[in-house]
């Protein structure tokens, strides 16, 4: 009977044993952590674990961070078995830690403590002060365009820019033509462009009247390039109207002074004028004015008309007077012809023969009459005689 019991016994062990164990498998390319009551224990390497009542293990892959959701960090690395598997770096305020495996960059760690196990692969860490805004040349700008854009700021100048720096609204510096990279570590970056090409100005539409009251409208052009980018922006309020309000008031004073004929007459003097106040405006608005010139005179519709007629006018007169001049030559040149034929019986003769030539050569049939002379049969028929 005592036999009997102790049998129900045992089963009933081995039931109870069997409900409450677990088999836990690690790979080669894990670890264990195992706990006990919530309290890490040992690491586990690869194998086959059965694990009892309280024991519980956390399986981790060895190809990534040392991270365990049931303790902490500092707690695992206290295991010298762990801490000799892993590599861990700190990160510290302001800092970034560039973190690279076999050699190649990863990825970029901000503040905090990390652990990597080292089974498999190589973690190496290089350490990286953001206090400054300027990212130093120590991080080349392919591990940049990698990062997460919440961790800096990418600024590109063009080649025909100019870029002024500004930190929590102070001017920096001036950029040259590059890509630059700032830390986003609580100072404000911003940048102000500024176009180094040659830049015309256009002025159109200039309602002016000249020293004979005739209301004008004068488009004028010009070209200019900023000289200093830094205080044409600090101590100049918008160079660009400054420059044009300039050459109007140049325009204006010019135009008012001169009549009408005078101006039409004397365009490049109106340029050379306005160019030559722009360029004594022009240093203290930190520019450089190059050239420029009149583009158009727009005359009102009546004094465009009168002065249609009056060109209308100068070109027949001129057309009369050539023509009178060609009528004089061709009139002289008879004259001169006629005196030759008179004193010259011959060149009379072959003058006579060239007329006979060119009737006979728009004249069908001519009928001649008896014998004689022929040339002197035609001769008297073109001067009207009977035969």
């Amino acid at each position: 009977m005592r036999e009997l019991i102790m049998s129900k016994n045992q089963k009933i062990l081995q039931t109870t044993t069997r409900k409450f164990m677990r088999k836990v498998i690690i790979n080669e390319n894990q670890r264990g952590l195992l706990f006990k009551n919530g309290k890490f224990v040992r690491l586990l390497y690869a194998g086959k674990y059965r694990l009892f009542g309280e024991n519980i293990a956390e399986v981790l892959s060895t190809d990534g961070e040392l991270y365990s959701a049931r303790c902490s960090l500092e707690t695992l690395l206290r295991s010298k078995e762990i801490a000799r598997q892993t590599t861990a770096v700190e990160v510290g305020e302001q800092q970034i830690a560039l973190h690279f495996i076999d050699g190649k960059f990863h990825q970029a760690l901000e503040k905090g403590k990390y652990a990597f196990w080292s089974v498999e692969r190589k973690h190496e860490f290089q350490i990286v002060s953001i206090a400054s805004p300027e990212v130093g040349g120590s991080v080349p700008g392919y591990i940049m365009e990698q990062m997460p854009d919440e961790l800096y700021t990418r600024i590109s100048v063009a080649s025909h820019q100019k870029a002024r720096l500004y930190f929590n609204k102070r001017f920096e510096r001036v950029l040259e033509p590059g890509t630059y990279y700032f830390w986003k570590s609580g100072v404000q970056v911003d940048v102000g462009y500024v176009d180094t090409r040659l830049t015309q100005m256009n002025i159109t539409g200039q309602e002016i009247l000249t020293q004979d009251k005739v209301s004008l409208r004068i488009n004028f052009v010009c070209s200019y390039r900023i000289t200093d980018y830094v205080r044409v922006l600090t101590e100049i309020d918008d160079y660009a109207e400054q420059l044009h309000v300039a050459a109007q008031l140049a325009m204006r004073e010019y135009v008012g002074k001169h009549k009408l004929d005078e101006i039409l007459e004397g365009k490049d003097q109106v340029s050379e004028y306005v160019i030559a106040r722009l360029k004594e405006k022009a240093p203290a608005l930190f520019v450089e004015v190059l050239d420029g010139g009149v583009k158009d005179i727009i005359l009102p519709g009546e004094i465009r008309d009168i002065m249609n007629n009056v060109l209308a006018a100068e070109k027949r007169a001129q057309a009369s007077v050539i023509t009178r001049r060609e009528e004089v030559a061709s009139t002289r040149s008879l004259l001169n012809t006629a005196r030759l034929m008179e004193e010259n019986q011959t060149l009379y003769r072959l003058k006579e023969l060239e007329y006979i030539e060119r009737i006979c050569a728009n004249v069908g049939n001519i009928n001649l009459n008896g014998t004689g002379d022929l040339l002197a049969q035609l001769g008297d028929i073109l001067r009207g005689k009977a035969s």
